[in-house]
């Protein structure tokens, strides 16, 4: 009895083999196959722009891509966006990180209405928008014709920097913004840090310069980098608008000359890539600094 006791005992203290689960050893294979086939799905329109704009009659050529900086309109336009999208950023962030600081610490329960106010540009056509902008841009000067405010909307229009887009991008750019910077407030403890600050004197600006942004860091970078893909590669409202920015350029040059058009949108494409790949590597390393 002592030794059958002993034995029971033992075998309860051993613990039982995990089962194995047979339909599971083929997903592996499944993941492959399906990453594989989306990899192909955006490498092979990529690669054959990239054929088509080093393709030449006696080879292969990198000419087109050497023709990009000297092409008439290009450095314009390309330089005008990238101001639009300078001022879009800077506005939309000192609009969005006060806005998301001051309801997550003090007003929590205004989240609901703020999150509704920005998603109404996901929910507004965009065509929509544009729209009824260019038809008050088309009455109002004419209706306050000797008025400062005359004087206004026709700055709002001046074609070397159109800050009508600035102010529509900024509009269409509030969802992405406010949910970047949103995401990073809840995995940071910004009450304690904020209190912590204020604790020791320092004032509201200077808390949120010195420990909000920092703490968000990332999500700042997420968020403009956002934006300025948001501007970059907006075509419509520019278009209907009668601005011309650097995707609108690209259509107008593609008639005349497909091959420069298709190698300045590779290199857009690129350059937006690398962009994401060190916003990624940034995100790693503050990530590896923090657990260490």
């Amino acid at each position: 009895m002592t030794a059958l006791a002993e034995g029971v005992a033992g075998a309860g203290s051993v613990a039982p083999e995990t089962p194995v689960r047979s339909g599971r050893r083929g997903s592996g294979a499944w993941r492959y196959a399906v990453l594989a086939v989306l990899g192909l799905y955006f490498l092979v329109p990529i690669a054959a722009s990239v054929w088509f704009t080093i393709r030449e009659r006696d080879g292969v050529s990198l000419g087109t891509y050497a023709e990009i900086p000297g092409a008439e309109g290009f450095a314009e336009a390309f330089t005008r966006s990238l101001a639009i999208a300078g001022l879009t950023v800077a506005i939309a962030l000192l609009l969005m990180v006060p806005t998301v600081v001051l309801v997550n610490l003090r007003l929590p329960r205004l989240r609901t209405t703020v999150e509704l106010l920005t998603l109404m540009p996901l929910v507004l056509p965009p065509i929509a928008l544009v729209v009824g902008v260019r038809s008050v841009l088309a009455w109002a000067p004419d209706y306050f014709f000797g008025t400062p405010l005359a004087e206004a909307f026709f700055a709002l229009q001046e074609p070397a920097l159109p800050w009508i887009l600035v102010f529509v991008y900024v509009i269409l750019a509030l969802p992405f913004v406010y949910r970047a910077l949103d995401a990073g407030v809840r995995g940071a403890d910004l009450r304690t840090l904020t209190e912590a600050a204020r604790n020791l004197g320092a004032s509201w600006p200077r808390v949120l310069v010195s420990v909000v942004l920092p703490a968000l860091r990332t999500s700042v970078l997420n968020a403009s980098f956002l934006t300025l893909a948001l501007v970059l590669g907006e075509y419509t409202i520019a278009a209907i608008l009668g601005f011309e920015t650097f995707p609108t350029w690209i259509v107008r040059i593609s008639g005349s000359q497909p091959q420069l058009s298709v190698a300045v949108s590779v290199l857009s494409l690129v350059v937006t890539w690398v962009l994401l790949l060190m916003i990624s590597a940034l995100d790693r390393r503050r990530g590896t600094k923090e657990s260490s």
